[in-house]
């Protein structure tokens, strides 16, 4: 169950940065007994791809503050983020083989479609958002809603591994999040429509 949760976390983050959680896992591999790969993931451990990963994140936090290249770099990472969440979930999924988990013996894939889908979900969700955000501020919010989304990915990402219970209660608060930006983001374009559709006075 703790598993799960991590891996879950973990997509969850990916779905807002999908260098941050590969980064955080591979790093604490290497450095604590927090993480335990198996040795189909032992490449997530390499120094030379976690520097790699450093690289595109470095990359990733700079394109995602500027508005428009937010934009394309958000298409761009619609492969990407489902995949790093495909990646920890799965890896998280294979720790538990370790622990002796007879259904995640059997059933490998399910860490793989987890990851993939509930990154991808959060991916769409970011996604769509972003343009508003920037349309709505003038781009001005650009780099405050992507400091806040990164450091969204780093805490959920901690809490996954070292906290897994509290996963539960982050995604709780994370689907709220969501749902109010949803209803903004409604009354946002609902408003844009009918100030279009008043005539010129």
């Amino acid at each position: 169950m703790l598993a799960a949760l991590t891996g879950l976390g973990l997509s969850t983050a990916a779905g807002l940065n999908a260098y941050i959680p590969l980064l955080v896992v591979g790093v604490l591999s290497n450095l604590t007994d927090a993480v335990r790969l198996p040795d189909g993931y032992a490449w997530l451990s390499n120094w030379g791809v976690l520097a790699i990963i450093a690289v595109l994140l470095a990359a990733e936090m700079v394109l995602d503050k500027v508005p428009a290249v937010d934009s394309v770099n958000d298409a761009l990472q619609t492969v990407v983020r489902p995949a790093s969440g495909g990646v920890v979930f799965s890896a998280t999924s294979a720790a538990a083989q370790l622990e002796k988990s007879s259904w995640m013996t059997a059933h490998p894939w399910v860490g793989w479609l987890l990851g993939i889908g509930v990154a991808l979900a959060v991916h769409a969700m970011k996604a769509a958002a972003r343009p508003v955000v920037n349309a709505g501020t003038a781009g001005v919010g650009a780099p405050v809603v992507s400091t806040v989304e990164d450091a969204g990915s780093l805490g959920m990402s901690l809490i996954a591994i070292f906290v897994p219970v509290l996963v539960i209660v982050a995604l709780v608060a994370f689907a709220a999040l969501a749902w109010w930006s949803i209803r903004r983001v409604r009354r946002f374009r609902a408003r844009r429509r009918a100030a279009r559709s008043q005539p010129p006075g």
